[in-house]
């Protein structure tokens, strides 16, 4: 089975090598699509490296949100199955090896182990989960696979969310009947958010982007409790994370057109 692996990036010089590096090792027969924001940095140049060293490397420039970029991937894939992967990521050499074996029994999603590593007091924070009918929507699109035609008939990733566009996809494809498999030795490390800036931005896009989501489906959190939240993790910087978390949640209730979405408030 030929996967398709897509890498949406920007400005990522210091962490691209060693993705690339991971991936050429993976499993054959694969494909490694490289999707670049217009970079301002040397990640161009250092990815045409790997390029004239690799046949199997393509790399295309394309503008816009990180779902516009995926699609644009899954819209040139040749694989019976897309897998994704971010910048910032190291795929364990046997990463594509175990993704292939479980869509090849008949899986037709795939998440894997995502280990997150950099500074302990970001890395070691837990995730907001979100279920539905019983499964993890939250699995990220930095570990993930599906087979294509299955992605292509869930419509792909919505281009208008800032993030959570992997929670979306995972939630309309779980709503068409499909099931997520998680393989605990398809194993990915994420570098996390090594700044205090940066880590305060992604909490703020993710808490937008949540709000995305219930505009567009409706009340998906309605069975959370922030009590219970706050409670799992009494941390500075878990608390930190979800006061920030809880701005975006308000500024993207305040700044998006219900009228764009599907859903209901």
């Amino acid at each position: 089975m030929l996967i398709s692996v897509i890498v949406t990036i920007r400005n990522e010089e210091h962490h691209i090598r060693d993705l690339l590096d991971s991936l050429v090792v993976q499993e054959g027969p694969l494909e490694i699509i490289i999707v670049d924001a217009y970079s301002s940095d040397d990640t161009q140049p250092l990815v045409h490296g790997y390029c004239r060293k690799h046949d199997n490397i393509s790399l295309y420039l394309q503008g816009g949100t990180r779902g516009e970029g995926r699609n644009f991937g899954i819209d040139v894939a040749k694989g019976e199955a897309v897998a994704f992967i971010d910048g910032d990521c190291v795929a364990d050499p046997a990463w594509l090896e175990e993704m292939r074996k479980d869509l090849s029994a008949g899986h037709e999603i795939v998440a894997g182990k995502t280990i997150r590593t950099g500074k302990p007091r970001f890395a070691s924070l837990s995730r907001v989960e979100l279920y539905y009918q019983g499964v993890d929507l939250t699995f990220p699109s930095c570990n993930l696979a599906y087979k294509t035609a299955v992605i292509k008939e869930a419509g792909a990733f919505d281009a208008m969310f800032r993030t959570a566009e992997d929670i979306d996809l995972n939630y309309r494809a779980v709503k068409n009947g499909h099931k997520i498999h998680y393989n605990e030795r398809a194993v990915v490390n994420h570098h996390e958010r090594d700044t205090l800036v940066a880590f305060l931005k992604q909490a703020f896009w993710n808490g937008y982007g949540r709000k995305q989501l219930t505009l567009k489906h409706g009340r998906l959190w309605s069975n959370y409790s922030v009590g219970n939240m706050i409670r799992h993790d009494m941390s500075f910087w878990y608390l930190l994370r979800t006061a920030v978390a809880l701005l975006g949640y308000a500024t993207a209730k305040a700044r998006e057109k219900k009228g764009s979405y599907a859903g209901s408030d």
